[in-house]
């Protein structure tokens, strides 16, 4: 599973949304991959209810979140997705965020050996938030992750399969 095959495969790239609330945010970044067949409905409200549970323990650093639930439940296979958007929408802990990627795995395995790289070494980049924010195509956002592609988090790491 790596981050370029997934956003092709699932057209799950989204740029300049417009979403009220946090749940809007979520329900956005989860949309291409339940368009793709890649998780259900199901899936959306696993995150919701997990994050009312626990918090949103997907905002992993200021602007950008990583929505997702348990590995498997609602999820027909791995799949990765990634929405912009125009204004922040806070979190309930008063986080703001306006990068979403949603990730949906399939084992806890894949959710730590394989995705969780691939996302730091795209958001280490330099001013990727911004970066991402200010990209008008997929393409632009596919050019970035070719570019992380170099980072020592995915040293070993085939991502050509």
């Amino acid at each position: 599973m790596n981050l370029t095959k997934s956003f092709k495969e699932n057209n799950s790239i989204r740029l300049g949304l417009s979403a009220k609330t946090w749940e809007e945010a979520v329900k956005l970044s989860v949309q291409p991959l339940i368009d793709s067949g890649a998780v259900t409905e199901k899936y959306y409200d696993n995150i919701i209810a997990s994050t009312k549970e626990h918090g949103p323990y997907y905002v992993l650093m200021p602007g950008m979140a990583m929505p997702h639930a348990m590995a498997g439940e609602g999820v027909n296979r791995d799949a990765f997705s990634l929405i912009t958007l125009t204004e922040p929408v806070t979190f309930s802990d008063g986080k703001e965020v306006s990068v979403l990627l949603c990730l949906a795995a399939t084992s806890p395995a894949i959710h730590t050996s394989v995705a969780i790289p691939q996302i730091i070494a795209l958001f280490e980049l330099e001013n990727s938030i911004q970066r991402l924010l200010d990209c008008k195509t997929p393409e632009e956002v596919l050019a970035m992750v070719d570019e992380s592609k170099s980072s020592p988090y995915l040293e070993g790491m085939d991502l050509d399969s």
